[in-house]
């Protein structure tokens, strides 16, 4: 007991911290998916669901670069607050306009933009700011519990949002996202204290410096840097994937609000699992091994249940095969980079890794939606009855969601085995 209990005092500012922007997440989860939901029901359009996480990813790609260099210029915790206050006041905006009735999908397209750019400048001083607040020998547990919260949320955003939605409306699931805004910020305001020693020499550099820098360390250090890029061509991959899965359960017969809802939800039990191994296991023999099975096992399973599943049941077993091993994958990835990155240099390299390692994101949403909408669907309903593909695929919308889902999975699995003989990634074993 007196172990656990000074572990938990040792990371105690991280705990109120984590525990508090988790709640937050949580607020914020529930109206992005209650606008996914919105957004394709007024449009019925995988592409302009997709565009959301498009204007999301895309000012956090563009700017992400030059966002740790500013980061470790700043004041971490005053830039936290600051990036929060907006992103909640683009939410009441949100709001406003709904309960008014002239919100279009246009000003989501905006407001999703302007949060994009409050991640990118709060990203990279969360990071840092859970490196200075914890020890060393806690990154293993801790990347666990990041992601335990993460599952949690996954879980329970989808059965919240939906009870919600159905008996008070949009407003009152706005109304969550901002009260949980509340906690968070007056307990990161008042409550949590985020060491700054030791900025002086960063803060006087010049910004451009600082980037090449960033640049630099990545260049000298190839393992990083190809781990990186793997990860770049997975979230490629998954991007594509994310935009046809709300289009096919929301479509396909069998699927609904109710189904979507379901799968989001073993997704999530499936992370919390993951999560619960992540943070109770020791720490591996090869790191870079368990990152590498963890995204095959993925890739070679859920994308194909989702392309021959025809119901609920069979969707929920490829999502949490899908999912199982993805916080352990994330857990691993986390610890690599905070050990082999200097606490010094974490906001710059971060801030380069971002963009190398989202910059697919937004490019995979757009192909999806465009894939899905232009050449898949198309495709599937020129099929004639006796068709092979519909055979395989089904009939009628969703159906050529269905089938990018069988391209994409090959993908997967092909950048999983080509990343997994670079010599370079295995030298961080050493």
């Amino acid at each position: 007991m007196n172990q656990y209990k000074n572990k938990i005092q040792e990371m105690k500012p991280f705990l109120l911290l984590w525990s508090t922007q988790s709640f937050s997440g949580l607020g914020s989860a529930m109206t992005s998916y209650a606008l996914v939901v919105w957004s394709y029901t007024q449009k019925g359009s995988a592409l302009m669901s997709a565009l959301l996480m498009v204007s999301s990813y895309a000012p956090y790609v563009l700017l992400s670069i030059f966002a740790g260099a500013l980061s470790d210029k700043w004041n971490k915790k005053i830039t936290m607050l600051i990036c929060d206050s907006i992103a909640a006041l683009t939410t009441v905006v949100m709001l406003a306009l709904l309960r008014g009735g002239t919100l279009e999908i246009g000003h989501l397209y905006l407001i999703n933009g302007i949060n994009g750019l409050m991640n990118t400048l709060q990203q990279p001083a969360s990071e840092v700011a859970t490196t200075r607040l914890l020890p060393k020998k806690y990154y293993q547990r801790v990347g666990g519990m990041r992601y335990l919260a993460s599952s949690l949320n996954s879980i329970l955003t989808p059965i919240i949002a939906t009870a919600v939605l159905g008996t008070a409306g949009m407003g009152a699931v706005v109304g969550f996202d901002l009260f949980s805004f509340g906690v968070a910020f007056l307990t990161l305001a008042f409550g949590v204290k985020i060491p700054e020693a030791g900025e002086k020499a960063e803060k006087q550099e010049k910004l451009m410096t600082s980037v090449k820098k960033g640049i630099a360390y990545l260049q000298a250090n190839r393992g990083i840097l190809d781990l990186i890029l793997f990860l770049a061509a997975i979230n490629l991959v998954a991007s594509v994937y994310s935009a046809a899965f709300p289009a096919m359960l929301l479509s396909r017969q069998g699927g609904s609000e109710k189904a979507l809802g379901m799968v989001n939800t073993v997704i999530g039990a499936a992370t919390l699992l993951g999560s619960v191994l992540a943070s109770a296991l020791g720490t591996p023999k090869s790191r870079v091994k368990v990152i590498c099975n963890s995204l095959l096992l993925s890739m070679s399973t859920e994308n194909f249940l989702l392309a021959f599943g025809r119901t609920p049941l069979i969707w929920c077993i490829g999502g949490f095969l899908g999912w199982i091993g993805i916080p352990l994958m994330n857990t691993n990835l986390d610890a690599i980079l905070r050990l082999h990155v200097p606490e010094g240099m974490q906001g710059r390299v971060y801030s380069v890794r971002n963009s190398l390692q989202f910059f697919t994101i937004p490019v995979g949403y757009l192909l999806g939606g465009l894939l899905v909408d232009q050449v898949f669907e198309p495709f599937m309903a020129s099929r004639e009855q006796s068709s092979i593909f519909r055979l395989l695929f089904g009939a009628g919308k969703g159906s050529g969601a269905a089938l990018l889902f069988f391209v994409i999975a090959f993908a997967g699995i092909g950048v999983c085995l080509y990343f997994r003989r670079d010599k370079y990634i295995w030298e961080l074993e050493e």
